[in-house]
């Protein structure tokens, strides 16, 4: 009876909690909804800013968004998972790998300005980057590698090790047993942490405040050497330093509403992918 009532209470703190963190999220997503939803029309989506950001849209803010993004895909998602794949599958267990592996989780809880600070050094004055998108996609890159190498380590840990000693024994190489009998099972869970950080990435402000994004700039940027607008400065930019913040406020709203809304759709098209990477297994 005893444990009954130690598994009821268990439980009934579990549920509690799950729903304290649900409401919490629901509020956030109405309040932003329902004042930043007025401001989302075809003219806020496909125009640049106009008037000191006061009237306009917020396009070249979502395209700057996606290019970086899009370069801190192609630096951090190769590089990290095969990094994964080495020390998961090839690295000999020693004191070497286990400080790499610290020092990787200790980087994944380094304040995100730490990395725009050592972004300016590195893209912006070292390599002579400039102020510019490729400068703000490696920061970010740098950024979510972390992310990247734990998730698709955990990952590939799950992978039972029959499934590698089976192909081996048919006479396969290790990398051949690795790329048919484990990245296959191990792709859904890689690509999950991968989204975790690409999303952490694309709604970041400190690094890219330093390293690349323009207060202003109406005009979307044509090389990656340019710098841009971004829809996490520009959002900072209009909640706090604007000189009409009450004026621009349900700009900032529908800002913020267009931010959540690109990362879900992410999210969703990683889901969807990972959906028929598991349909694809089964048959």
């Amino acid at each position: 009876m005893k444990k009954r009532i130690i598994e009821f209470l268990g439980f009934f703190c579990l549920r509690v909690c799950v729903y304290l963190v649900l409401a919490v999220i629901l509020f956030f997503l109405y309040d932003i909804g329902s004042k930043g939803g007025g401001a989302i029309s075809w003219e806020f989506l496909s125009q640049a800013p106009r008037k000191g950001m006061t009237e306009g849209g917020i396009f070249p803010a979502i395209m700057g968004t996606f290019l970086v993004t899009v370069v801190t895909a192609i630096f951090a998602v190769p590089m990290g998972m095969f990094a994964a794949i080495y020390l998961n599958e090839y690295a000999k267990q020693t004191s070497l790998t286990r400080l790499i592996r610290l020092a990787i989780r200790n980087l994944s809880g380094v304040p995100s300005i730490v990395y725009g600070l050592f972004g300016v050094i590195l893209f912006v004055n070292i390599l002579k980057f400039g102020t510019s998108i490729l400068s703000a996609g490696l920061t970010l890159g740098l950024l979510t590698l972390p992310w990247t190498i734990t998730a698709s380590e955990e990952a590939l840990k799950t992978i039972p090790n029959s499934f590698r000693e089976g192909a081996l024994a048919l006479g396969a190489t290790k990398w051949q047993a690795i790329r048919t009998n484990v990245l296959p099972y191990a792709l859904p869970g890689m690509l999950t942490g991968v989204v975790l950080g690409l999303a952490r990435a694309a709604g970041e402000t400190a690094p890219i405040m330093f390293t690349g994004a323009a207060f202003y700039l109406p005009m979307l940027p044509k090389s990656l050497g340019d710098q841009f607008m971004a829809l996490p400065y520009h959002l900072y930019v209009m909640a706090t330093q604007h000189h009409a913040i009450s004026q621009v406020r349900p700009l900032a709203y529908g800002t913020a509403l267009v931010l959540i809304l690109l990362i879900l759709l992410m999210n969703m098209a990683v889901f969807i992918l990972r959906f028929r990477l598991r349909r694809v297994k089964k048959e």
